[in-house]
């Protein structure tokens, strides 16, 4: 499944929220990877944010990283730079973004 996401990011983060991700833990994207993950691009406007990655299971990717300790470690990192998060709960899964239009 293909799942698109928004968060923003805080304007006087987005040096710290891009080094981090050129340092994304590989312990975190393995597990990802185990979640059914198949890729997860971020582009970004300003400080808009929008995700799309493609997994098996998007409930199943939430359920497997929300108390995964490399995750928690990372969303509390994020926390500190975003002013929207992404969702790693339960009803997370609902945060997609619906489709508009399709080639």
């Amino acid at each position: 499944m293909r799942v698109a996401l928004h968060t923003r990011v805080r304007a006087d983060r987005i040096a710290e929220y891009e080094a981090a991700h050129r340092a994304v833990p590989a312990e975190l994207t393995a597990a990802i990877g185990s979640a059914g993950v198949t890729s997860w691009t971020i582009w970004r406007s300003g400080t808009e944010l929008f995700h799309i990655l493609e997994c098996e299971s998007y409930p199943r990717l939430l359920a497997e990283l929300e108390h995964l300790p490399v995750n928690t470690a990372w969303q509390e990192k994020m926390g500190e730079l975003l002013d929207i998060s992404h969702d790693y709960s339960k009803d997370g899964a609902e945060a997609g973004l619906p489709v508009v239009w399709e080639l």
